[in-house]
């Protein structure tokens, strides 16, 4: 502690992108077999295109599980920048309370006269 910094601090706008990272991952995951036949007329020769038609079927076995995984992550990275900023908030609440009711009480934000030479 000491020296006015945080003791917590966490990279809020990269959870944010990373979260949004790994939904654009979990699209462009799904848009394989379009983008293999996009190319198809382009590649011409045969044997490569049933090379990735056998890449997408053996790939749509574990597609489904990856993309759960990348939701799942990508809700966990939501729900930490959520609870961390309601932390946050809840915090500032807390401290701007204390004092607001140590100025009622005449503590440091005392603005009354001190003793040195009054009206």
């Amino acid at each position: 502690m000491g020296k006015g910094k945080s003791d917590l601090s966490l990279p809020l706008t990269e959870l944010e992108d990373f979260g949004r990272r790994l939904r654009s991952i979990k699209e462009r995951m799904n848009h394989t077999k379009k983008m293999f036949q996009s190319y198809e007329d382009d590649i011409g020769d045969g044997t490569v295109n049933n090379a990735l038609d056998d890449f997408e079927s053996n790939w749509e076995d574990g597609r489904e599980d990856i993309g759960q995984q990348l939701d799942a992550l990508a809700s966990m990275s939501d729900a930490v920048v959520r609870e961390f900023k309601k932390l946050d908030d809840e915090l500032t609440k807390q401290v701007n309370d204390a004092m607001k009711t140590e100025d009622k009480r005449g503590g440091k934000g005392d603005k009354g006269d001190k003793g040195g030479g009054g009206k």
